[in-house]
């Protein structure tokens, strides 16, 4: 079985999320597994790279990560307690991580030949923030750089970047990125003080020749390739939830070069789309290939 184009690193988690006061439910997320999993579902050959657990909640992670499809070689099981995000409050959003499996993912363990295969490594969220498994993530962006693959990185901003992350790791992964993608919260609470055009521009000084997908929510999103911007409104629908929507975002950014969509204003309509349709659902959604081309469709 031959290796995949594209190795998503980081963590998977499950998220406990308290709906109402006293009623609690668990989905199984995390900004990179999301990815992982919305390139798979939307037929790019994708391998989620990180560690989880071996109780219940480890195993729901790697049956829905074989049920889209993932390279299941990449993800490594280890005896130590479950990565969780309690959720107290959704609005304002109020939350704190337990456990540790994903820290003990080991590089050494990946298999052999994954760097000659991939041709995409992405980075994004707390895996970047939680030692030892930052350094180790850095260190292998680096390797992959310097190997000559595509690098892309989305923040994905959570209360545990610390001066550290905003001093040494983001500007070293900007540095290292051909795609980023931020949010308008990701901006405002990397670059505190300063207005959106300030914000964007000190990141882009940083790395000019990266291409970068700015999202706003509802709003819609920017994408500036060189000296060109393109925008895309969001696409409506039925809102369910706006968990996840944009990791499968970033999926569908992602995915589009591989589908063959060429131009940039697709391939950012494109990711609009995947956005779109997990917010129609429930929790942090992989949107399958076929509900995205709907969609598409149906607006032209």
């Amino acid at each position: 079985m031959p290796l995949p184009n594209v190795i998503v690193f980081g963590e998977a988690l499950t998220d406990i999320v308290q709906g109402s006061p006293g009623h609690w439910r668990g989905y199984p997320g995390g900004a990179p597994w999301n990815v992982a999993r919305g390139l798979s579902r939307l037929g790019v050959q994708a391998a989620f790279a990180g560690a989880i657990s071996q109780d219940s909640l480890g195993d729901e992670i790697a049956d829905q990560s074989r049920a889209a499809g993932l390279d299941m070689r990449f993800i490594q099981r280890v005896d130590r307690d479950p990565l969780v995000a309690i959720v107290a409050s959704s609005h304002p959003p109020r939350y704190f991580f337990a456990g540790d499996a994903d820290l003990q993912f080991d590089a050494r363990h990946l298999p052999e030949g994954w760097l000659d295969a991939a041709q995409w490594c992405h980075f994004s969220c707390i895996s970047l923030a939680r030692q030892p498994l930052a350094d180790g993530l850095l260190s292998i962006a680096q390797q992959a750089r310097q190997a000559g693959k595509r690098i892309s990185f989305d923040p994905n901003w959570r209360n545990l970047m610390d001066p550290h992350y905003l001093e040494h790791t983001f500007p070293t992964m900007i540095k290292l990125a051909d795609r980023i993608k931020l949010s308008d919260e990701d901006l405002r609470q990397i670059y505190p003080g300063q207005t959106e055009a300030q914000a964007l521009d000190a990141l882009r000084a940083l790395n000019p020749a990266a291409q970068v997908l700015f999202t706003r929510g509802e709003e819609g999103m920017v994408l500036q390739v060189g000296s060109q911007q393109y925008t895309q409104p969001a696409i409506a629908v039925e809102v369910a939830d706006t968990v996840g929507a944009g990791d499968a975002c970033m999926a569908g950014w992602l995915a589009s070069e591989w589908l063959g969509i060429s131009e940039a204003q697709e391939r950012l309509r494109f990711a609009a789309a995947c956005a779109s349709v997990s917010c129609s659902h429930a929790g942090a959604y992989a949107p399958g290939l076929g509900e995205v081309q709907q969609l598409l469709a149906a607006g032209d």
